[in-house]
C-alpha cells in the first residue's frame, strides 16, 4: 500500500503537469503564460507530493535519483510507468477540452540543437533536484519546490519552442506526441537526450559531493 501511494502521487503530479502544458500550449494562451504556468504547477505538485514520492514526475529525474542512490531500485520502473500513464491521461484530458487535433507541426528543429538543449536543461533540472531534495545539508529546506519549478520555467523560456520542444522530460515528450504537438518519429531524440541528461547529473553529483555530505 505504501508503494501504491507513491505511484499514485507520481501519476497525479504528472497528470496535472501535462494538463497545464497541453492547455496553455494548444488552447488560447501564448507568450509568457505557458512557462509561468508550467513552472508554477510543477512547483506546487512537488510541494504536494514530495513528502510521499519525492515528486519526480519525470523519468529522467527518477533515473538521476536512482543512480544517486536516493530511492529503492524496485520503485524506479513503477515510477516511470506511473509518470508516462499520468502524462497520457493528461493528454487525453486536454484533447477533451480541445475537441479536435490540429495537424502535426513541421519538425523545424536542428537535431544537434535539440539534443544539446534537451540534454542541458534536463541535466540542470536533475542537478537541481539532487542538490535541493536529496542532499544531506539541504534536508528539510522550504525552497526545493520553488527551485525545481523555476528551473523548468527558465528552460521553457530559454529554449522551449525555439530550438527544441522544451520537454526536459520523457513523459512530457510522449504526451506532446499524443497531442500532435511534436512528431512521433522524432520523439526518441528528445527522450534519449533527457535520460542522458539525468544520468549525467547523477555522475556530476558524485564528483562534487563527498560521501559524508550525501543523505
Amino acid at each position: 500500500m505504501n508503494a501504491f501511494r507513491k505511484y499514485l502521487v507520481e501519476f497525479i503530479g504528472t497528470f496535472f503537469l501535462i494538463l497545464t502544458i497541453g492547455s496553455t500550449s494548444t488552447l488560447n494562451s501564448s507568450g509568457v503564460i505557458p512557462p509561468l504556468a508550467i513552472g508554477g504547477i510543477l512547483m506546487v505538485m512537488i510541494y504536494a507530493g514530495g513528502p510521499i514520492s519525492g515528486g519526480h514526475y519525470n523519468p529522467a529525474v527518477t533515473l538521476a535519483v536512482l543512480l544517486r542512490g536516493a530511492m529503492p531500485k524496485r520503485d524506479a520502473i513503477p515510477y516511470m510507468i506511473a509518470q508516462v500513464l499520468g502524462g497520457v491521461v493528461g493528454a487525453l484530458a486536454v484533447l477533451e477540452f480541445k475537441h479536435r487535433l490540429d495537424p502535426v507541426p513541421p519538425f523545424n528543429f536542428r537535431i544537434h540543437d535539440l539534443l544539446l538543449s534537451e540534454f542541458l536543461f534536463t541535466f540542470a533540472l536533475a542537478y537541481v533536484v539532487l542538490n535541493v531534495a536529496t542532499l544531506k545539508k539541504a534536508a528539510n529546506n522550504s525552497y526545493f519546490g520553488l527551485a525545481i519549478g523555476g528551473t523548468v520555467m527558465a528552460g521553457a523560456f530559454a529554449v522551449g519552442g525555439t530550438v527544441c520542444s522544451g520537454a526536459f522530460n520523457p513523459a512530457v515528450e510522449i504526451a506532446l506526441a499524443c497531442l500532435k504537438l511534436t512528431p512521433w518519429e522524432n520523439s526518441w531524440l528528445t527522450i534519449v537526450a533527457n535520460l542522458a541528461g539525468g544520468a549525467a547529473a547523477a555522475g556530476c553529483f558524485y564528483l562534487i559531493h563527498p560521501k559524508a555530505d550525501r543523505a
